[in-house]
C-alpha cells in the first residue's frame, strides 16, 4: 500500500504536530516570560501515570546561560585534558545557541505501580508538549542531549542531584533556520490486525 503524506490544515493540533521540525539556528530576540510560562503549563499536562509529576524544569536566559556554558567547558576539560582554548570556548557556546534554554530533568520515584521507565517516558512527553506549545506560539525548538546530560558536574551546576536525569536541553527562540520536516513514514512501522472472526 502506498503511503500518502498526511496533513490536516483544518485541525490545528495535527497541523502543529506534522509541521514541526528542529530549529538549527535561532535569532537573539528575547522571549516574553508569559510565553515561557504558557509552554511550561502545556508541558505539565503530559500523560503521567500515578500523577507523580516526575519532571523538573530549569529555565536559563540571558547571562544565566553562562552557568551551563561554564559547566560544559569544565566537563569537556575533564574528559579531554588536552583540549585547546578554541575547543573549550566552542563547547561553552553551546549554551548560548538560543535566547532561552530549558533544561528538563527527571526525578523518578520508587512506586509499586509506576516503574521508572513510565516516569521517564512521561518526562519525554512533557518535552514534546513544551515543543509543540513553542511551535504553536511561533517559536522554534531543538532538543539536545549528549555527554553533558550525564555529567555529574553539569548536574551539580544546575542544582540537580547525581541521581536525577537530564532528559533534554531544550533550546527555544525565533527560528532563523529549520531542519526539513521529516516524512510521515508510519506504514513500514505499523501492523494492522484484522478483527478475529468466529
Amino acid at each position: 500500500m502506498e503511503q500518502r503524506e498526511f496533513t490536516n490544515r483544518t485541525n490545528p493540533v495535527i497541523e502543529a504536530i506534522v509541521s514541526r521540525s528542529s530549529t538549527k539556528k535561532f535569532s537573539d530576540d528575547p522571549i516574553d516570560r508569559c510565553d515561557i510560562e504558557a509552554m511550561l503549563a502545556a508541558a505539565v499536562r503530559a500523560p503521567d501515570h500515578g500523577l507523580l509529576a516526575p519532571w523538573k524544569f530549569i529555565v536559563l536566559q540571558g547571562d544565566s546561560r553562562h552557568l551551563l556554558g561554564s559547566a560544559m567547558r569544565n566537563a569537556l576539560k575533564g574528559r579531554m585534558p588536552d583540549a585547546d582554548a578554541e575547543a573549550l570556548d566552542r563547547e561553552a557556546s553551546k549554551a548560548l545557541r538560543s535566547p532561552v534554554l530549558i533544561v528538563v530533568a527527571a526525578e523518578t520515584k520508587s512506586h509499586p505501580k509506576v516503574p521508572e521507565v513510565e516516569q521517564l517516558v512521561a518526562v519525554g512527553a512533557a518535552i514534546q508538549n513544551l515543543w509543540l506549545a513553542a511551535h504553536s506560539l511561533g517559536y522554534g525548538a531543538a532538543w539536545k542531549t549528549g555527554s553533558h546530560a550525564y555529567d555529574t558536574g553539569v548536574k551539580s551546576a544546575l542544582g540537580l542531584r547525581s541521581d536525577e536525569q537530564i532528559i533534554g536541553f531544550v533550546h527555544i527562540g525565533r527560528p532563523v533556520q529549520k531542519a526539513p520536516i521529516r516524512s510521515a513514514d508510519f506504514l513500514g512501522r505499523t501492523t494492522w490486525l484484522s478483527p478475529i472472526s468466529d
